[in-house]
């Protein structure tokens, strides 16, 4: 048996592995090789990184990782996962089965885009989720919020922060703006079109402009897109975790779940996504498995 499988090979994969072989802790960390930020060309604000390309961090990691003979890494899914005596059993996309004490699922998760068409074609370049990560390379330019519901005028108003060239679309959806609401951002030089979208255009390597229905158009340098329902890992409904409605884990401290001896770090838990923030609570999930193994062991 395991001293703990690692279901995921991004930030907060990579950084559990290596703070609990260090621990020298029996790790087996297994990744699909399927990372959300795939298409991402650059990863910002990662400190004494910054700017660098997500798949560059990543192998910088796992060359981490080489150093420590307790870490195996292995390019399989994990396809099923199930409590069991004393731990968890797991079943590999290879036909194989591990047993593990402890389970840390850093699987991250898959992000829907709305059915806008361009919006697949420029995702990470040019379409966004996240003005932390891309909004300064995007910087007094013009600039969309694709939003609606209660989150449209909070994310509008965060992007004058990187311009002042900012519109909100609604895309005809459901919005709650009082009166109050819209002169609020009418100050703030936010305008709004609740007219359906039909298409971003683009030079096929950064949008243009965003098409509406009614033919008229707008212009457009990136797009950031709201919050948008986020679908888990199917791990972590087997395993019984709570979800809140935005589908990630109400992780506890040091990244506890409801589920004794499993531990969610990363974008699925209830974190802001950053991959420092992943990164740090892959570390802090590393440290809560040691501490319980550690006392199990001495008890």
């Amino acid at each position: 048996m395991r001293d703990v499988i690692i279901v995921g090979g991004g930030p907060a994969g990579l950084n559990a592995a290596l703070i609990l072989g260090r621990c020298r802790r029996d790790v087996l960390l297994c990744d699909s090789g399927q990372p959300r930020n795939a298409v991402t060309p650059r990863s910002w604000g990662v400190f004494t990184r910054d700017g660098t390309p997500p798949l560059e961090l990543r192998a910088r990691a796992e060359a981490d990782l080489d150093r420590y003979p307790t870490v195996e890494r292995r390019a399989v899914e994990v396809t099923q996962a199930r409590g069991c005596d004393e731990g968890f059993c797991v079943t590999l996309a290879d036909g194989s089965h591990e047993t593990t004490r402890k389970l840390v699922l850093a699987t991250g998760l898959h992000q829907a885009l709305p059915s806008v068409e361009g919006f697949d074609l420029y995702w990470g370049h040019g379409v966004h989720s996240c003005p932390y990560c891309d909004g300064y390379e995007n910087r007094d330019r013009p600039l969309v919020v694709y939003a609606h519901g209660e989150a449209a005028k909070g994310m509008a108003l965060e992007l004058t922060v990187w311009s002042d060239d900012v519109t909100l679309c609604t895309d005809a959806q459901p919005t709650v703006l009082s009166d109050h609401d819209r002169a609020r951002l009418a100050r703030h030089g936010v305008r709004i079109v609740e007219t359906p979208i039909r298409r971003l255009d683009g030079d096929g390597r950064q949008p243009q402009r965003l098409t509406f229905a009614d033919g008229t158009s707008l212009p457009c340098h990136a797009v950031f897109l709201m919050t948008m329902p986020c679908e888990p890992s199917d791990l972590i409904t087997q395993l019984g975790c709570d979800l809140t409605r935005k589908g990630v884990v109400p992780t506890g401290e040091y990244e506890t779940t409801n589920v004794p001896g499993l531990f969610v770090a990363g974008d699925a838990s209830r974190r802001v996504q950053f991959a420092v923030v992943a990164a740090a609570e892959g570390a802090m999930a590393a440290f809560a498995v040691n501490t319980e193994l550690l006392r199990e062991d001495v008890a």
